[in-house]
């Protein structure tokens, strides 16, 4: 999973998850803008910075790191990379840095130079797998989705899914929260189409107006076009597509049920019929 990428997009739809996570809900995120900084003259690229939008006040700038592999110079490309924006941006007078861990063993022990910032409160990591869920905080538990095992994830998906139309009053947020789990689970399921993904969740009249169901249509109406040009005549393009759609189902049903559904909820899922689904498994 892309998860400099997944972690952008939700930072900038939703920067209170990001001030969630460090345990700071009092702060007011329409004072902050989110944006991917690249140093000057330099090769270095911040992964995200939370700026505050009037400079004139304390508040902090953030600097943020997603950190997901192994990386024993981590902490002195980081505070390279800080020193260096601070060097060539001399209005910032206050910041903090937060990186985020999806667990403590990805921590590298090349700490000692950097020993009295790292203890001290300017510095927070993050440990995804340690963040606290007891409260049932909607927007926790959306970050941990993307660490989530593979075999539970789309479960727990589709309960967020759930929790978040009930929880959840305004529409627009609703809609978009909901469509950020989804795209973290399509992330997660690189071996899956989308549509595979949709129909595992259960597409209902209001994801068919998101944007994720309408990329799913999209998408097939160029595959179909596409198709059918190769194949120069609209009979051979239709019967193609059908022959091509029924065997890209046949070939996904192993992965769902290594996923834990059962035959019938693949059978629902992929819109066939539960002999069909239990033949292509003998076979």
């Amino acid at each position: 999973m892309q998860t400099d990428k997944i972690f952008y997009s939700i930072f900038q739809a939703f920067p209170s998850i990001f001030f969630e996570i460090i345990g700071d809900t009092t702060v007011n995120t329409n004072a902050y803008q989110f944006v991917s900084v690249e140093l000057k003259d330099t090769a270095f690229r911040i992964d995200g910075v939370f700026i505050p939008t009037d400079e004139t006040t304390n508040q902090p700038l953030y600097f943020v790191e997603v950190q997901f592999q192994l990386d024993s110079t981590f902490y002195r490309r980081l505070f390279a990379e800080i020193f260096l924006y601070l060097r060539q941006n001399e209005s910032v007078n206050f910041w903090r840095a937060v990186v985020i861990y999806p667990q403590r063993s990805l921590d590298t022990e090349d700490k000692l130079p950097y020993r009295l910032l790292l203890d001290s409160p300017q510095v927070q990591c993050v440990y995804l797998d340690e963040l606290d869920t007891a409260e049932n905080s909607l927007q926790v538990a959306i970050i941990k989705l993307i660490i989530e095992r593979e075999e539970t994830a789309v479960e727990i998906g589709r309960e967020l899914i759930l929790q978040a139309k009930q929880q959840l009053v305004d529409e627009t947020t609703r809609k978009q929260i909901v469509e950020l789990i989804e795209t973290i689970l399509l992330y997660k399921f690189t071996r899956l189409s989308r549509e595979e993904l949709a129909q595992m969740l259960g597409i209902d009249d209001e994801f068919k107006k998101s944007r994720m169901y309408q990329s799913i249509k999209e998408d097939g109406l160029e595959e179909g076009r596409q198709e059918g040009r190769q194949e120069g005549r609209q009979e051979g393009r239709q019967q193609g597509l059908e022959e091509g759609k029924l065997q890209a189902k046949l070939e996904s049903i192993p992965r769902l049920l290594a996923l834990g559904l059962s035959v019938e909820q693949v059978a629902v899922a992929l819109d066939l019929t539960v002999e069909r689904v239990q033949q292509a498994v003998e076979n």
